[in-house]
């Protein structure tokens, strides 16, 4: 996409020219050359349209007419060597052909521009709804993973944020149902409730029921109909100052793994909590589980994207196997390690919007 003070052609990074941006006078300069050398029956020189068609898909409007022009003086300079090539038919060809795609190259850039801006406006509501990481606290450290499904998206209804509270370090990571700018508040509205309970409820109960809260004034702006599908699972997680165990609290969400010295425990919840938006249905009784921690333990929070993504066969990623298998130490490797290997698994296929915690206890 062209950008203001961006050049006009991009450099490959060997240095010159990328050969995609120069294919047009390539193409040019091969069709005038079988044009020439080649018996005048033959009239390579009508397929000279095509190269200020190719350009429009990838030049901005005047070098798109420029290389139009070059073409119909190649042309004319060709009906003076070879006559009776149709000189006039192609010639106008070429007119028409650069007319045309000086048009379509200028509604391209339009709509460049035009998704410029929205990735802008999304870029924007990403550093609201997720919270910048790498993060240290102590001798904890904390890095992120954001993964959006389709090729163009910068968020969607994963979220996850970091606290360090005077209760101990605070995470959240959730997954609300749904797409598009309904999920995104959705997602805003709860990480919006954690940043101020996490520091003000001394129990992840407490942050849970705020939470809870949070979605569901968000939800009461919607039609009735539509509240039962508007769901959000969520889990919390306390690291207390002392750094020996972890709380978890799990609201219908993938429970966490925890990798120590070597040995892999999934951390599943005594008895469910209920979703956000649910606990008016089923109650509002939320369990907090305590695990064991020792310096050097790693945990893992993610959303279902990770544990659903198939490859060809339709198999699910086996993340329990895959990380039995890591060593590494830090973090940004650890959810460097997964980014790759989950693209390798589904073949680039994500299906779902991925989001990760790593968490490394010193």
């Amino acid at each position: 996409m062209t950008q203001p003070g961006r050049p006009l052609f991009r450099r490959s990074p060997h240095g010159g020219w990328s050969p995609v941006q120069l294919s047009p006078v390539i193409l040019t300069v091969v069709i005038a050359a079988l044009a020439y050398n080649t018996p005048r029956r033959m009239a390579f020189s009508r397929l000279l349209p095509a190269a200020p068609a190719l350009a429009a898909a990838m030049w901005p409007v005047l070098p798109t007419v420029l290389l139009g022009t070059v073409c119909l003086f190649l042309m004319i300079g060709l009906s003076i060597v070879f006559p009776g090539l149709g000189t006039w038919w192609t010639a106008g060809g070429i007119v028409a052909v650069t007319v045309a795609a000086a048009y379509g190259s200028h509604v391209r850039l339009q709509r460049e521009r035009t998704l410029f801006q929205v990735r802008l406006v999304a870029d924007a509501a990403q550093t609201v709804v997720l919270g910048a990481m790498p993060r240290r606290f102590g001798g904890i450290e904390i890095d992120s993973l954001y993964v959006a499904a389709a090729a163009e998206a910068r968020i969607g209804g994963d979220f996850y944020e970091a606290a360090d509270t005077p209760y101990g370090v605070r995470l959240l990571i959730g997954d609300v149902r749904g797409k598009g700018l309904p999920a995104v508040g959705a997602a805003a509205a709860v990480v919006n409730s954690f940043r101020e309970a996490a520091h003000d409820e001394p129990d992840l109960g407490g942050v849970a029921r705020r939470l809870e809260a949070s979605s569901n004034r968000y939800s009461a702006a919607f039609p009735p109909e539509d509240l039962v599908e508007r769901f959000t699972t969520a889990l919390l997680v306390e690291i207390p100052r002392e750094r020996d165990s972890v709380r978890v609290l799990n609201c219908g969400h993938p429970p966490p793994l925890l990798l120590s010295r070597g040995n892999l425990r999934t951390l599943h919840p005594s008895a469910p909590s209920p979703l956000l938006n649910l606990a008016e249905l089923i109650g509002d009784q939320y369990t907090v589980d305590a695990f064991a921690l020792t310096p050097g333990d790693q945990l893992l929070l993610y959303t279902d994207g990770v544990t659903e993504a198939r490859d060809l066969d339709g198999a699910f990623f086996p993340l329990e196997d895959w990380m039995r298998r890591q060593n590494t130490a830090h973090p940004r490797e650890l959810l460097d390690s997964l980014h790759h290997d989950l693209l390798g698994y589904s073949d680039g296929g994500l299906n779902d919007d991925i989001a990760a915690l790593a968490v490394r206890v010193g």
